[in-house]
């Protein structure tokens, strides 16, 4: 029998609209100034030599742009781009395919690179640097190497957990660079350009508001903007303002500092159950019922960016600002801390 696939036309919809929400080239690119000046001189200088640009790496945290970057490149070079994911390809003869299919001077984007299969990532050695892979047909005595040439073309690899590469694949990018959280400036102006693509009606203080409590980035602004733009149409006029932005997202529990009910129980829960820390990862995963990969790679940077959380050698602890936000004060917990008035913060 055969399997029958029902697709929804809703589902096209949000993709094309996700589409339109992505910035085509590097002047439309909001924010991530140092990064975006880094790559136009890159790609320039190799539009000027007619060639293909070389190996590009781009880290950071998820919602930043990697993706986006990665289409700017190809649109600003004028060259053809296949994307996949490091999970994906599974075998070598997986990326056999992915690169046979390339044209000459085309741009391959593998997100999360860093989760690629050891033999499959073995392979990108040679074709990265020689621009051919050796493909071994059959198995046992009859085992015969084939080797397949490639055109040259630009590996642009995206990872969250830059550490997690190995040596010998991150020193054959010849550039690698770092998208940090963005400003609530910078985030005002995705927001408000997102709005006017969607158009929805948002006043400055509004996207501010918005803006102010994303975390830094902008796929979270971009969600958030459609949640406020729901509860506007319901619970307002339509019109996005400071107040009802303010509103809507308190629905979420997203308190003024941008933080949310995860973060606030992460930071409650190490107060409460461990009197402020140091605690081990995984005590704290079990404590609040989160994977601890979940808490290192989600809630942490943002945490810690923001001062309210440090990492230590001994574990988690909360900072004194993280006690200040439940109005409480640190206490003296370690013996070398006691009687001198101090809080005992390490």
């Amino acid at each position: 029998m055969s399997e029958r696939f029902i697709t929804s036309t809703l589902n096209r919809k949000d993709e094309e609209v996700e589409k339109t929400l992505r910035p085509q080239s590097f002047s439309a690119f909001p924010g991530q100034n140092k990064v975006k000046e880094r790559m136009e001189v890159y790609v320039n200088a190799a539009k000027r030599r007619n060639e293909p640009l070389g190996h590009l790496l781009l880290s950071g945290p998820p919602g930043l742009g990697k993706t986006t970057l990665a289409y700017i490149v190809a649109n600003e070079k004028g060259c053809g781009i296949k994307t996949s994911s490091g999970p994906v390809i599974e075998r070598p003869g997986d990326l056999a395919g992915l690169l046979t299919s390339l044209n000459e001077g085309d741009v391959l984007f593998i997100d999360e690179i860093h989760r690629l299969n050891t033999a499959v990532e073995e392979y990108l050695y040679s074709a990265m640097e020689d621009f051919f892979i050796d493909i071994m047909i059959d198995q046992g005595p009859g085992a015969r190497s084939v080797r397949l040439n490639i055109p040259h073309f630009t590996l642009l690899g995206a990872t969250t957990r830059q550490g997690l590469l190995s040596a010998p694949l991150r020193s054959r990018f010849e550039l690698s660079l770092r998208l940090d959280y963005y400003s609530p400036e910078d985030l005002q102006t995705i927001v408000l350009r997102s709005a006017d693509i969607l158009k929805v009606q948002i006043e400055p203080r509004g996207a501010f508001e918005i803006a102010r409590r994303s975390r830094g980035t902008p796929r979270i602004a971009n969600n958030l903007l459609r949640w406020t733009r729901d509860y506007a149409q319901v619970k307002a006029d339509g019109v996005i303002s400071d107040k009802i932005a303010s509103k809507a997202l308190f629905m979420l529990d997203i308190d003024d500092c941008g933080l949310d009910e995860m973060d606030k129980r992460i930071l409650e829960t190490i107060i409460a159950n461990f009197k402020g820390g140091p605690v081990g990862l995984n005590s704290l995963s079990v404590a609040i019922g989160e994977e601890a990969d979940t808490i290192e790679d989600v809630y942490e940077p943002y945490l810690i960016q923001e001062g309210y959380m440090m990492r230590t050698a001994q574990g988690r602890l909360v900072t004194e600002k993280a006690w200040k936000l439940f109005g409480l004060t640190p206490h003296t917990r370690h013996p070398r801390g006691a009687g001198n008035g101090q809080p005992d913060l390490l």
